[in-house]
């Protein structure tokens, strides 16, 4: 059945609830992800905080990876809350998944136990009135008008590596760095050379505003892209950015990233 969306949500559901199970998963593994149709009537909506009787398309992400306790399960909505190391993650993606599935009047079910893996099902309400065509998109050419060099820092190292390999479908030069030591290093080296900073928001030694002006006073006329995986406005309001500034939502496509960085370059 199809389901009413905002394009990028789908994709944030699928990449938040994966990364998600690799990081339960020690080792070879695997995550099963498939999408079904579901009737829930009032017996099966009571076992369903937030889902009301009727059809619903149940997407569901299961891993056989380490599991959960109880009392884990029950926090592991909660912004920031994460039982990884320091550095390892920032405790925002199942915060994000979850508001994603209440924003669009669907609910979430979790069924885990220590050393059982972990099955996570979306239930996204089954939309009824016209469908809308999809739209491909034509191939992004390269924009850059220089091969600009941009400076990515990102401790996710799977999207990190994704966005270098973007900026080189652009022609922009990519270096990267894992944390805002490897960033400050690498502007050291680099100075005026590296004309954008593309950085996480959140990250565990600095956040990215802090980055952003230590890296300024190394690079002069530097720009920078700020990216995360909550929404423009919600970061703004959480008082960790100014309003005004360059921003890019996780996870983003070639086309949005190519659009932000050349807004970045253009600004006066």
């Amino acid at each position: 059945w199809p389901v009413w969306m905002a394009p990028r949500q789908p994709d944030q559901l699928l990449v938040n609830l994966c990364v998600n199970a690799r990081d339960a998963i020690t080792g070879v593994g695997t995550i099963h992800i498939a999408t079904d149709n579901r009737t829930v009537d009032e017996v099966a909506g009571a076992a369903l905080p937030g889902c009301r009787p009727g059809d619903y398309v149940v997407l569901t992400v299961r891993d056989n990876g380490s599991g959960m306790d109880p009392e884990t399960c029950g926090r592991i909505f909660e912004p920031f809350f994460t039982t990884k190391e320091l550095g390892k993650g920032t405790g925002l993606g199942l915060a994000i998944v979850y508001g994603i599935v209440t924003q669009n009047h669907g609910c979430i079910a979790v069924d885990s136990a220590p050393g059982a893996g972990t099955t996570f099902r979306v239930y996204l309400p089954r939309h009824t009135g016209d469908t809308v065509p999809v739209v491909e998109e034509q191939p992004v050419a390269a924009v850059s008008r220089q091969g600009e060099t941009v400076l990515v820092v990102e401790d996710d190292p799977f999207i990190r590596k994704l966005a270098r390999q973007m900026l080189g479908e652009l022609g922009y030069t990519g270096l990267e760095a894992a944390s805002s030591t490897e960033a400050l290093a690498l502007a050291a080296r680099h100075g005026a050379a590296i004309r954008v900073l593309l950085t996480d928001v959140i990250m565990p030694e600095m956040n990215g505003r802090d980055l952003a002006a230590r890296v300024a006073q190394l690079c002069p006329d530097i720009r920078t892209v700020f990216m995360s995986g909550y929404a423009a406005g919600i970061v703004s309001a959480g008082g960790v950015l100014e309003p005004g500034f360059s921003f890019l939502q996780k996870p983003f496509s070639v086309r949005a990233l190519a659009a932000a960085l050349r807004q970045a370059l253009d600004r006066p």
